[in-house]
């Protein structure tokens, strides 16, 4: 037989409790996305290989960066849909303040669900002639993808550079 302590169990049920009478909201999980991000990283290689690239696609921190600021900037703000920020910063100019020197290019995708997959977003950007011309430019060997989700929404951004 097990005893309970009625005193100990009262308080442990009302500190439970006190969070949600103070109004707490429990943190939100982020998903890791890096497999998915990753993903598209191997299917924009496959794009330059069709359009016979000799060249290797390597992940560069810089664009990395510049594609997680873009992507959280359009999460956090919905009615952004395209390549400039909230406060009117270019894909260039998000890419020289992280660091990387050279000319960019990029390509964004706006979901309304909480996932979209890999062959649905290069489907979505293999058919669209810019963003295709973006991927198969051979003189892109550095990239970097962001992804961010929500419950009705995902966005991913992906950077693309030809240093200097």
């Amino acid at each position: 037989m097990i005893r309970v302590n009625r005193r100990r169990a009262a308080a442990l049920a009302a500190s439970a409790c006190l969070p949600l009478a103070a109004g707490a909201v429990a943190p939100t999980a982020h998903a890791d996305n890096r497999r998915f991000n990753s993903s598209v990283v191997e299917n924009v290689y496959a794009i330059q290989r069709q359009a016979d690239c000799e060249n290797e696609l390597n992940v560069s921190p810089q664009l990395l960066q510049a594609a997680e600021w873009h992507a959280r900037d359009l999460m956090g703000n919905r009615g952004l849909f395209g390549d400039n920020g909230s406060d009117g910063s270019t894909p260039q100019q998000r890419a020289e303040a992280a660091g990387f020197r050279g000319t960019v290019a990029q390509t964004v995708a706006i979901h309304p669900a909480l996932a979209i997959s890999g062959i649905e977003l290069i489907n979505l950007w293999y058919y669209n002639p810019a963003y295709h011309a973006i991927m198969a430019d051979c003189t892109h060997t550095k990239i970097g993808v962001w992804s961010e989700n929500s419950l009705d929404r995902t966005v991913v951004v992906a950077v693309y550079g030809r240093p200097d």
